[in-house]
């Protein structure tokens, strides 16, 4: 393990009664990027307001150190956040990392240090409960514009926290902020080095890791409780951003990741490939999504594609293979597709143009509609009590009412950037900005 993940320290407060035992109703948290299921989709009994402004409906906003594109996560009474904060450590000659010249950069890595951080905000108050730094160093490639340090999302299975800083190591808290094990991985070399996004899986006793990269790409899977890898398997893939989703399917639980070359299901017992499917565009971003026997995965940059894939099949279904339906107009290039009550909500590269498709049969319900006030989305939709929140990049949230041609019943603004995707708990949402984190009720 590399010097810098030494100082994975605890700096916070101790919170004397233990996060992980007190009892939780399934829809009063959201365990992980896109909720319980990996879906977008709120439990059955959250109900999230519907209107909201700066000074409206607003029970709390903490101030945060730093921008990024990691969502929310909300367990409990904790509200769960990951930074990366550039400190005024200017990096000696000898500490700067040397560039790999057999990949090609578009960004200019940075001088200063930079802290990795997982900050714990109390769900009630928005203060802040503890804070830990997993690590501080001198990243070794620069990022988009539009991207930060910290864009991989948080996890959790209600006994342990689980983070990844990608080429800044791995890492699991328990509830309270001590550090329980943690894992270095090795540098990651990404697309043109626009940045690392690596979002954890948990699944039962596993913890999933998609560690595709311009080389060596792969998919982990890590023992919950240890951090020891119980297998890991070569990706012929380039650098993807893709959070894997997890689905069972007769008694089989599968891992399935997109990506440019393949979209992969693979067997979360032993890493086999149970089945695959060709056809995505360049930077296959968005997750997967399923239901009732059937995943769908879409891509939307330099293009449009869109396959349902019976979650029964078994091979390579490119050529020929047995699909429920194609679709080739109008995909995302970032945020990923929304299913719900029968329906799949997505929007046209990273712009506001909505199209609605029947799930089973995949006929359009709703085409190239432009939904009005917003601009680009990075943010995921999500679901809840019968609408769809659509959050833009610049803090502009709409509400629609779910159906084939959906209602608009709120507009809501932020003065505040958004990439992050929301969060919904019981009846509180959690957006995170750039200079804010917000908890969003009724009053």
């Amino acid at each position: 393990m590399r010097t810098m993940f030494a100082l994975a320290t605890a700096i916070g407060c101790v919170v004397v009664t233990s996060a992980a035992d007190r009892p939780q109703s399934a829809s009063d948290n959201w365990p992980g990027w896109r909720g319980p299921a990996g879906t977008g989709v709120a439990p059955s009994g959250a109900n999230p307001p519907i209107r909201w402004s700066t000074t409206t409906n607003i029970r709390w906003k903490a101030s945060l150190p730093s921008r990024g594109s990691a969502s929310p996560i909300v367990w409990g009474d904790q509200v769960f956040v990951l930074t990366a904060t550039k400190t005024d450590r200017l990096a000696k000659p000898d500490e700067l990392p040397r560039p790999d010249p057999q990949f090609k950069t578009k960004t200019k890595p940075p001088e200063h240090f930079y802290r990795f951080e997982v900050l714990s905000f109390d769900r009630h108050t928005g203060t802040l409960r503890w804070k830990q730094t997993a690590a501080e160093a001198v990243p070794h490639e620069g990022h988009h514009d539009s991207h930060s340090y910290a864009a991989g999302s948080p996890v959790t299975d209600g006994k342990r926290l689980y983070v990844s800083f990608g080429s800044f190591g791995t890492y699991a808290y328990n509830l309270d902020g001590q550090l329980l094990w943690s894992r270095d991985f090795g540098r990651m070399h990404t697309r043109l080095a626009w940045g690392e996004a690596v979002t954890p899986v948990v699944s039962g006793d596993s913890v999933v890791l998609n560690w595709d990269q311009e080389a060596d790409s792969k998919l982990i899977v890590l023992d919950a409780a240890t951090g020891k890898t119980r297998w890991e398997v070569k990706r012929d893939e380039k650098t993807s951003w893709n959070t894997p989703f997890v689905v069972t399917h007769d008694s089989r639980t599968q891992v399935i990741v997109n990506a440019t070359n393949r979209i992969r299901s693979y067997d979360l017992a032993d890493g086999s490939v149970i089945w695959e499917c060709g056809g995505m565009t360049t930077n296959a971003i968005p997750s997967a999504t399923a239901a009732d026997g059937v995943a769908y995965v879409m891509s939307g940059y330099g293009g449009a594609a869109a396959v349902a894939v019976p979650l029964d099949s078994t091979g390579d279904l490119t050529d020929g293979g047995k699909l429920v339906w194609k679709y080739t107009k109008g995909t995302p290039y970032v945020p990923s597709p929304l299913l719900y009550d029968g329906r799949l909500y997505f929007t046209q590269g990273l712009t506001q143009i909505l199209t609605v498709l029947d799930a089973k049969t995949g006929k359009p319900l709703l085409t190239e509609e432009r939904l009005p006030t917003l601009t680009s989305f990075y943010a995921s939709p999500v679901a809840a009590a019968g609408r769809i929140y659509l959050v833009d990049q610049k803090g502009t949230t709409l509400v629609l009412k779910a159906g084939d041609s959906p209602e608009i019943l709120a507009t809501n603004r932020l003065d505040d950037k958004i990439d992050a995707s929301p969060a919904v708990a019981g009846k509180q949402l959690f957006l995170r900005g750039e200079k804010y984190l917000y908890c969003i009720e009724e009053k």
